[in-house]
């Protein structure tokens, strides 16, 4: 019992640090009770150790994934109850990852020593963390960075390092205060406690003073303003979203939008899969398609506009062109569904995007050739779709002849992903759009927690962001990461602002995540040394107990 109420500390502490309501400064102290724990177990060269640490790290980690995430479980199944299995499986899943790296952790540090493990444990966990970011199963929903998105103010330095700077800031705090703590724990010197004190006030202290200063000075960047209105529907999307006629739902949403243009209104973005309802625009006949007939027919009134918007299109193909197209019997013809951006105004074609970062279980069934026999369709059964959507090769930008706004056209899940937003940029977007249908959770945590990401991608490349929810938050965000002004949640409307063009790069357009590829060539360094140890000294001590033998 004693070891478990440090793993339990540390998973409240970790859980209490999370946006919304989190204070992420709790974040600097949250392993330290994990790893005094598992130290202990190291020290003490107890039988099944690994076991030991991976079941204390488990607890540790499930309280983080179920105080953050929990809001998981308001999404609906078919008969309108909550939908458990949404919240559970990536609950269980996420836990268990987490538990494996912090047990791979304790491994090495057993075999290598404590200075070899402190150093070994930040490069492991932003590997990890990167891995979250690319693979099929991608949930990085909880990497530590994150943590400080509704503190921009502490943060800015984030346009140099993206949140992973911030999972490395948080690591090393961790660390000093849990190698000091141990020292004095040995030697009861309180020197130590001194010293950890005094090396994390700069640890902590430098960068959040750097980005004070940084926040305080930093002036919006723009080539040109542009006005923007955002759109607010608040559709419900089990009643109403995906039911109602699409006509009808297209009427009302450029009705939400007529009162808040100006002459001098240039954009009008509206949220995830606003249109068409229940269907589908075609791609094969997209200029002619009804709804975009309908939304040029409203643009008349404002010839000066183009409006930016989430769409559900589909593309017919003869053949199977990609992976996730699926085969129609009856029209000997093969479909790809997308979830998808689209730019329209009386000028120019016509231009999509499709969504590329795709909802795991929900718009996209990860390893589908090894899962999909063992776990069927439930996995897909959390009001999405049944299949895996179609996606593109790479992010694209959306321009116009009107203006010189270049737009990001982001949708929902993908604002969560650093380094993917900023190749966008670096294709020339100097605007971000983002459009999010967040209302399947309810007025929960997780429209919140996604508005406050958005807030990490306007640090990281210095672009304002108009930001349009189906049911909200809908909010204009300056580079800063402020919110400059918002649309609660649940409320119809429309938001008019300004949108600054920033044509400049920040070092994290740039490079992107460096940190991850400079911890993936450390750890590997590391894991090489370790396990090349390892091996010698089993040598040696092979060779020690051949000599032992033959002098007896």
């Amino acid at each position: 019992m004693k070891r478990f109420i440090p793993a339990i500390v540390s998973g409240l502490l970790l859980a209490l640090s999370w946006p919304a309501y989190g204070f992420p400064f709790l974040l600097f102290i949250a392993f330290v009770p994990l790893l005094l724990v598992e130290h202990d177990i190291t020290v003490k060269k107890e039988k099944f150790s690994d076991l030991k640490v991976f079941g204390l790290s488990y607890l540790t980690f499930f309280l983080w994934n179920w105080g953050a995430t929990q809001w998981l479980h308001f999404a609906q199944n078919p008969d309108g109850s909550h939908s458990w299995m949404a919240f559970l499986f990536p609950l269980f899943v996420n836990s268990l990852l987490m538990s494996f790296v912090f047990t791979f952790f304790h491994f090495v540090k057993r075999k290598t020593g404590t200075r070899f493990g402190i150093i070994f444990f930040p490069t492991l966990w932003i590997c990890f963390e990167k891995f979250h970011l690319t693979w099929e199963m991608s949930w990085p929903w909880l990497n530590l960075g994150n943590a400080f998105a509704d503190y921009p103010e502490v943060i800015q330095w984030y346009e140099v390092t993206g949140t992973l700077g911030g999972t490395l800031w948080v690591l090393t705090a961790n660390l000093i205060f849990f190698y000091y703590i141990r020292a004095y724990q040995v030697t009861h010197n309180k020197t130590y406690i001194w010293k950890s004190l005094c090396y994390n006030l700069a640890i902590i202290g430098i960068p959040l003073a750097i980005s004070l200063l940084r926040y305080q000075s930093y002036h919006e960047k723009a080539s040109e303003k542009i006005e923007v209105v955002l759109a607010q529907p608040a559709l419900d999307p089990y009643a109403d979203k995906y039911r109602l006629d699409g006509t009808v739902i297209l009427q009302e949403l450029l009705q939400t939008v007529d009162k808040e243009i100006t002459p001098a209104t240039q954009f009008v973005v509206a949220p995830e899969t606003a249109f068409p309802g229940n269907g589908f625009v075609m791609v094969n006949n997209l200029e002619n398609d009804i709804y975009i007939t309908q939304i040029k027919q409203w643009l008349k009134n404002y010839p000066q506009l183009s409006l930016v918007s989430g769409g559900s299109l589909a593309e017919y193909f003869t053949q199977q062109q990609t992976p996730t197209a699926r085969y129609l019997k009856q029209y000997n013809q093969w479909i790809d569904l997308y979830n998808s951006a689209v730019q329209i105004n009386l000028n120019d074609p016509v231009q999509y995007y499709n969504k590329s970062k795709l909802v795991v279980g929900v718009e996209h069934f990860p390893y589908a050739a090894v899962l999909k026999p063992i776990l069927g369709e439930y996995m897909m059964n959390f009001g999405g779709s049944m299949e895996s959507l179609g996606v593109q090769d790479h992010p694209t930008i959306f321009t116009n002849s009107k203006n010189r706004l270049k737009a990001a056209p982001i949708i929902c899940y993908e604002s969560i992903y650093g380094e993917y937003v900023g190749e966008f940029v670096k294709n020339g977007a100097n605007a971000l759009f983002i459009m999010t249908n967040d209302s399947w959770w309810s007025n929960s945590q997780g429209h919140k927690q996604l508005l406050a990401y958005a807030r990490l991608r306007a640090i990281e490349t210095r672009r304002d962001i108009g930001r349009s929810a189906n049911s909200g938050i809908s909010a204009f965000i300056n580079q800063r990461g402020d919110i400059v002004e918002k649309l609660d949640y649940g409320k119809r409307g429309a938001l008019r602002g300004d949108i600054n063009l920033n044509t400049s790069l920040t070092t994290y357009v740039k490079y992107g995540d460096v940190i991850a590829r400079l911890a993936l060539l450390l750890a590997g360094i590391l894991l090489a040394y370790a396990i090349s140890k390892t091996f010698l000294n089993k040598i040696n001590k092979n060779a020690l107990k051949r000599k032992h033998n033959i002098k007896k």
